[in-house]
């Protein structure tokens, strides 16, 4: 097991202690592999992520937003029926866990041939883009920077 030492960066940062736990806890991540899904950037601030859950029906997956991380999660209901030769298709409960920046929120999720596809935006409020502050010698006036 690896740890980071953050130290040195306590000095000059304020608020970002929660990083440290966040490195942490990625390098102590087991290698589980199930299901297999796919992260994508499909614009400047949105996002999908792609499980592959055949054998899966929409009513055995949850899906849970909670502050900054999304859980996906299933488990098959019932009995199979039949007697299988070879099982090579998975059907285990599974829960996979992802961590969110700040502001990313779901947007819409579906299920279509055996895949999952979560859609997430990054919507950051107007009152926490960047501004520039007019120095005029009256009261300070507020006015939106036009790079952001």
């Amino acid at each position: 097991m690896r740890t980071f030492d953050f130290a040195p960066l306590w000095r000059s940062t304020i608020g970002f202690d929660h990083l440290a736990d966040l490195v942490n806890g990625l390098a102590q991540e087991t290698g589980e592999t199930y299901p297999p899904y796919n992260i994508e950037r499909i614009g400047e601030d949105a996002y999908r992520i792609t499980l592959a859950l055949a054998g899966f029906d929409p009513a055995e997956i949850a899906i849970t937003a909670e502050q900054n991380i999304l859980t996906v999660e299933g488990q098959k209901v019932g009995k199979e029926e039949g007697e299988y030769l070879y099982r090579g298709i998975a059907a285990r409960p599974f829960r996979r866990v992802f961590n969110l920046a700040d502001y990313v929120q779901v947007k819409q999720a579906t299920f279509e041939n055996g895949l999952l596809k979560i859609e997430l935006v990054r919507e950051v409020p107007e009152a926490m883009k960047p501004r520039r502050i007019l120095i005029n010698g009256d009261t300070p006036q507020i006015v939106q920077n036009k790079a952001a």
